[in-house]
């Protein structure tokens, strides 16, 4: 178990360190030399500066990984005990979960079977909620981890989830909801037992040679379709890109954990 976690953890951390984008404090080569100064940039010292900072960086995803990941410490043990039986196993490292955390985003589960591997998809659970003078739409927490519950999952499964990045154009609302609904599912997934690795859009839509499209949206419900033909009918509207999108965050994050 520990080795299958230390390889999995170190093909993350390669894949945070080569896209940045996955932690916004991360601080590239170019970063550093802006901060020493370009009249330093040829001596030693601004050299061994530079790599102390990499791997200073890199250390600290590192342990922020660590803190998303189930089990805990033994320090958690004594917390809240937890059987040595009940952490997931090699045989169970397939299951992975996929989410899309926007309000009409939506959470895939991948898990083995005997024919390899079933896939689901659900719809985020959410409710309306008088907001000032206005009635708008907010995720359920009871039925988000009522849905986790009900997919029986081992503990310590995989969950990768889009990371939220604010954009200029969605304005104060558009980024206090993004920020929000990211925040609650890592809360409510870290609590539920499961890892929970963090993926850029860039990093998994590239996977799909989907990032330059000029309508992602589109071609990923059509690429979602031909991997899991089995929820083609799950597919068919516009509005089910949530749900393509949260079944190729788990396709990315099982290709992941498999090669």
């Amino acid at each position: 178990m520990s080795a299958l976690c230390s390889t999995f953890r170190s093909k993350v951390l390669s894949a945070v360190l080569n896209h940045r984008g996955f932690c916004g404090s991360a601080l590239g080569f170019s970063s550093a030399e802006q901060l020493l100064g370009s009249g330093r940039r040829g001596s030693g010292l601004a050299w061994s500066t530079r790599v102390r900072t990499r791997a200073s960086d890199a250390l600290l995803k590192e342990e922020w990984l660590d803190s998303l990941s189930f089990p805990f410490s033994e320090n958690f043990r004594q917390i809240v005990p937890v059987a040595d039986e009940e952490i997931v196993s090699d045989s169970d490292a397939e299951w992975v979960v996929g989410i899309d955390p926007d309000l009409s985003g939506a959470v895939a589960l991948l898990k083995p079977d005997g024919s390899g591997c079933s896939a689901q998809v659900f719809d985020t659970p959410n409710m309306p909620v008088l907001v000032g003078k206005k009635v708008r739409k907010r995720l359920d927490a009871r039925s988000m981890i009522r849905l986790l519950q009900s997919f029986g999952a081992p503990l310590g499964t995989s969950a990768f989830i889009e990371q939220s990045i604010p954009y200029p154009q969605d304005g104060k609302q558009g980024w206090w909801s993004g920020g929000f609904t990211y925040g609650l599912w890592i809360g409510i997934l870290v609590a539920s037992g499961f890892s929970v690795v963090p993926v850029a859009s860039r990093v998994w839509k590239d996977h799909f040679d989907l990032y330059r499209s000029s309508s992602n949206k589109e071609d990923s419900r059509r690429t979602a379709s031909d991997l899991f033909p089995s929820l083609d009918s799950s597919l068919k509207r516009k509005k089910d890109h949530g749900r393509a999108e949260a079944l190729l965050i788990a396709a990315y994050g099982r290709s992941l954990k498999l090669h």
